[in-house]
């Protein structure tokens, strides 16, 4: 048991330093250039486009704030400005589909996955979204009543304090990263020599093979749809090269994720805005499902003749 355990650590410490190396760079560099100029430039090219969705201009700043840096900087901008409780949802149901594009897209592009695919599925899913409840929802007209502020630090003042802030915020991911991927990898490294994940598996196989994928693919989805893209990357990185997951099978399961992923945190962290969270949580599961099949259904169609040809 020592021993496995043994391996499990080190496994998750390869993994955490093959995503740290990502991680730490991209959240330090996108942490410095949040009090730049650029910053700005970009919440000035999104603010016309705002109306399409029904939304003022203010929403801009947690859309970008949310795509690049994550939803807790969304939820922290959102709570700072009057929104009615119809601009919340939109913003939520938009935000969930679409954040931290930039860390997620590139951990999980170490699974050989295509980072253009994964930003353009994620964004226009967000839009979708967003134009279908602007348009087809006519209530939520009164202002949104936040459930709570939280405690906002002074923005850093001066290069020295925004770069040791940005350290800070870089340092605080890999510690993270290393805080959930070490004892994840440990009892993944438990269950696979105890022969639980073979178990697991035929538990899974219904639901994988309801969105077209073979059973190997059920620890690469569970570990994405409770942990995250960036945090469960470490998972899906190992089960592609040890479980023999396919090419197919995984990008149907990140075409899975990145509709619905890390549904524990990313739905309880809307609960401040004062909105219901359950419409989010059903709302990315069904479209998840509905999506992940309908491109497995294209790709079984799209390979028959391919399939008639070799057997001819």
């Amino acid at each position: 048991m020592i021993g496995t355990l043994q391996r499990g650590v080190i496994a998750g410490l390869k993994t955490s330093w093959a995503l740290g190396k990502i991680i730490f760079p991209v959240t330090l560099i996108l942490a410095l250039l949040q009090p730049t100029p650029l910053f700005s430039w970009l919440i000035d090219l999104v603010t016309p486009l705002m109306k399409w969705f029904g939304l003022s201009g203010d929403a801009a700043v947690p859309l970008v704030l949310g795509n690049l840096l994550g939803l807790y900087a969304a939820i922290g901008a959102m709570l700072t400005i009057e929104f009615t409780v119809k601009e919340v949802l939109i913003l939520a149901i938009m935000l969930s589909f679409s954040h931290n594009l930039i860390v997620e897209s590139s951990v999980a592009s170490r699974t050989g996955m295509s980072v253009t695919l994964m930003v353009i599925v994620r964004i226009g899913l967000a839009v979708v979204s967003g134009l279908l409840i602007a348009h087809l929802w006519d209530g939520g007209q009164e202002i949104a009543q936040y459930g709570f502020m939280p405690k906002e630090d002074a923005p850093p003042v001066g290069w020295v304090a925004i770069a040791l802030a940005a350290l800070n915020k870089a340092a605080t991911g890999i510690v993270q990263l290393v805080a959930i991927v070490i004892p994840l990898m440990t009892v993944i490294q438990v269950l696979k020599e105890r022969h639980w994940i073979e178990a697991f598996s035929r538990w899974m196989a219904p639901v994988t093979k309801m969105l077209g994928m073979s059973p190997n693919t059920s620890l690469t989805l569970a570990a994405g749809f409770v942990f995250g893209l960036a945090y469960g990357a470490g998972v899906m990185i190992q089960a592609a090269k040890e479980d023999g997951v396919s090419k197919r099978d995984l990008t149907l399961a990140f075409i899975f994720l990145v509709s619905c992923h890390a549904v524990v945190e990313d739905t309880l962290i809307f609960i401040p805005l004062g909105i219901p969270v359950w419409p989010l949580l059903v709302i990315r599961l069904v479209t998840a499902v509905l999506l992940t099949m309908a491109v497995a259904f294209l790709w079984r169609r799209l390979e028959q003749p391919k399939r008639k040809e070799a057997a001819s």
